[in-house]
């Protein structure tokens, strides 16, 4: 299952027309994903000091808000698992200061965390989105595979976990790049995959 976005094309398709125009939808056009699921939670503003610009989202009905484990996470959630799945599925608003790389670098290095069955890159395999958002230039991923996280996150653990697949998106504002990950078994994040592309149409931009 694929996200439904105006235009997917393959990584290395995508990689090579970073300065395309995108199509906007007309005002008050709905937009692939444009649920308009009212939010269990209040909006969530995140922020950082001195930002000119912050993003701004609203969370979906189901996604159970959590402390970040760690200062770069400005929001987590817990997305409950379907029948037969081995784990929840986790969403992640991350901003770091000074920057976290270019769209392009992170793309790669997310798509780079899945492999195939046969244990080859799942790079061919993923798909990439770019939408504009009330104004924000938002590139929108879609992986799926053997899921091996990065090399930090992996230490210690009982290795790659098969059958996982990840909704990622780049949002890009005034005061940087802000990154959302989906992650979770392929499964679970299917059953939320309407949510996120809520989630995505929530994003929004506050002096």
């Amino acid at each position: 299952m694929h996200l439904r976005y105006p235009m997917i094309v393959p990584l290395a398709g995508a990689l090579m027309v970073a300065g395309c125009t995108e199509k906007t939808p007309a005002p008050g056009q709905a937009t692939p994903g444009d649920l308009r699921i009212e939010s269990a939670h209040p909006s969530a503003v995140a922020s950082s000091p001195g930002a000119a610009r912050t993003l701004r989202f609203s969370a979906p009905e189901g996604w159970v808000a959590e402390a970040p484990s760690s200062p770069n996470r400005q929001a987590q959630y817990s997305l409950a698992r379907v029948p037969g799945d081995p784990e929840d599925a986790e969403a992640v608003v991350y901003h770091f200061e000074g920057g976290g790389g270019t769209p392009r670098a992170n793309v790669q290095r997310w798509i780079g965390q899945f492999r195939k069955p046969d244990g080859s890159p799942a790079a061919d395999t993923a798909e990439i989105a770019n939408r504009t958002i009330h104004g924000i230039s938002v590139t929108v991923v879609d992986v799926s595979g053997s899921y091996t996280g990065s090399m930090m996150a992996m230490q210690g653990s009982d290795g790659p976990k098969p059958g996982f697949r990840m909704l990622g998106a780049i949002a890009e504002t005034g005061d940087g790049l802000w990154f959302v990950k989906l992650t979770g078994p392929a499964g679970t994040v299917a059953k939320w995959q309407p949510s996120f592309e809520a989630f995505l149409d929530s994003f929004a931009t506050a002096p």
